[in-house]
């Protein structure tokens, strides 16, 4: 375990398990649609990659990067860094995030992507932290409820660290480095 880690919330095999499910239900659901998995990065890059080997119909996949100035606390202005390759108009998106926080910047992207056209739009989240929500946002696809509390891992991150953990944790950011402890 990294310095700083205070305590597992959901282990690795748990969150491969409703990875999985996840994976198995979305399957289902778009087998026979004309979709796009959109990732928003960077925190969904990890959740997305194993997400999208558990899907077993054919998908295709774009990215977005979004940006948002402000504080923690003020949510600030949302912007797109890097937006979408991919035509969406006629297409049903599912938009994969590592987790809905205040909701802000996925009510931005949900509402600036009906501009475009696509026939409809989907959100799969991993994590969601329905406490702190100020915008109307609901997962379609939901891997696990959280607390409102500071965690790491499975691509949430403390200043750019800790994505790569394999499971989700608390942090003590006061005391934690990047460095694994002996």
């Amino acid at each position: 375990m990294y310095s700083g880690i205070e305590s597992v919330l959901i282990s690795a095999e748990q969150l491969q398990s409703r990875i999985k499910e996840l994976g198995r239900q979305i399957s289902a659901d778009y087998a026979d649609k004309n979709w796009l998995l959109v990732g928003i990065l960077r925190g969904a890059a990890i959740f997305l990659a194993d997400l999208a080997r558990e899907i077993t119909v054919p998908v295709q996949l774009d990215f977005l990067v979004v940006t948002r100035y402000g504080t923690h606390d003020q949510p600030g202005e949302v912007k797109i860094i890097k937006d979408l390759d991919s035509s969406v108009k006629n297409r049903d998106l599912l938009l994969v995030e590592d987790v809905i926080d205040n909701g802000n910047t996925l009510h931005f992207l949900v509402e600036t992507l009906k501009l475009k056209n696509p026939r409809s739009i989907k959100i799969c989240s991993l994590f969601d932290k329905p406490e702190r929500r100020t915008a109307p946002v609901k997962a379609d696809y939901l891997g696990f409820p959280l607390p409102d509390r500071f965690v790491v891992g499975f691509g949430l991150d403390y200043k750019q660290k800790f994505r790569n953990l394999p499971y989700l944790a608390t942090l003590n950011p006061g005391s934690c480095t990047y460095e694994k402890e002996k």
